[in-house]
């Protein structure tokens, strides 16, 4: 074992503190978000779970993938099969019986890499409007590109948070997502700095966009744990982020696959918990 074996992602456990969990989820972030943004979201699982008194209830791990949140500096390859064994390693150094996973956006195909990295023990599975197709990063209706390039051409230091919050609406984002992007910018000196280590998140991207995970969802590693295994895939019905040719390939699935389930939100665009809280909260509590 090298140095490169002993990465470990940042994370923190939700749970109930009355009611030891019986299984684990982990909860996977799009690209530049981090655990956080769904510790508010988990914690109402939580307490549902709670007030029914499940009688095997989960507790989940929110974590900050590779290059994410608090997991600064891990190391190469930056790619989405780096950050699933990353999980693999997270899961082993906890001792807690992991027993699903769940990913929005970039963290859905992290979670289908994991998914595929766990032929056995995994209960559920939620992918969270994430396209398993290959595809190039113009036609994917994502604009993490766009992102990427806006986070290059704000000049650091940074005056102020809210000097940050006014670039990024200047290039034609919402206040929602400026805010969200801010939780990336911290004080440092006189001035601000955005902690993302852009090339490696570069890297990460353009490995998402290059890899073709749908033989996770089609072909099973393990058909005989098929019965036993539940994916359910949540999509916002205007999300631009998943194809017409992927949303009738889910469906296709769905029609003959007892392991799969589809589910649209159709308020909902690409940022579900956002978008339709509540629809998003129903799909998971039940299939929980």
């Amino acid at each position: 074992m090298n140095a490169h074996d002993g990465f470990v992602p940042h994370h923190a456990l939700v749970s109930a503190p009355s009611t030891p969990p019986a299984r684990w989820m982990l909860v996977l972030h799009g690209i530049f978000g981090s655990g956080a943004n769904w510790r508010t979201f988990v914690r109402r699982l939580v307490e549902a779970q709670t007030a029914s008194a499940a009688a095997r209830p989960w507790g989940f791990i929110l974590v900050d993938l590779r290059a994410h949140g608090m997991s600064q500096g891990p190391p190469a390859p930056h790619t989405i099969a780096a950050a699933a064994d990353d999980l693999l390693r997270l899961g082993d150094r906890l001792g807690l019986d992991v027993r699903g996973v769940m990913g929005h956006s970039f963290g859905g195909k992290v979670a289908l890499a994991y998914l595929e990295r766990r032929p056995e023990g995994l209960e559920r599975g939620f992918i969270l409007d994430a396209d398993p197709s290959a595809s190039s990063a113009g036609e994917s209706g994502s604009e993490s590109p766009g992102v990427l390039d806006l986070l290059r051409a704000i000049p650091q230091p940074i005056a102020s948070r809210e000097a940050f919050l006014e670039a990024v609406q200047a290039a034609g984002f919402s206040r929602g997502i400026a805010e969200w992007l801010a939780m990336n910018v911290r004080r440092e000196g006189e001035g601000f700095r955005i902690r993302l280590d852009l090339d490696v998140l570069n890297a990460l991207l353009t490995d998402y966009f290059a890899r073709d995970l749908w033989h996770v969802l089609e072909d099973p590693p393990a058909p005989a744990g098929a019965e036993e295994r539940r994916i359910h895939v949540v999509l916002g019905g205007r999300s631009a982020s998943i194809s017409p040719a992927s949303r009738a390939r889910f469906e296709a699935l769905a029609a003959r696959a007892p392991w799969v389930s589809v589910h649209v939100l159709p308020t909902a665009g690409h940022w579900l918990h956002v978008d339709d809280p509540e629809g998003l909260f129903e799909v998971i509590r039940s299939a929980l």
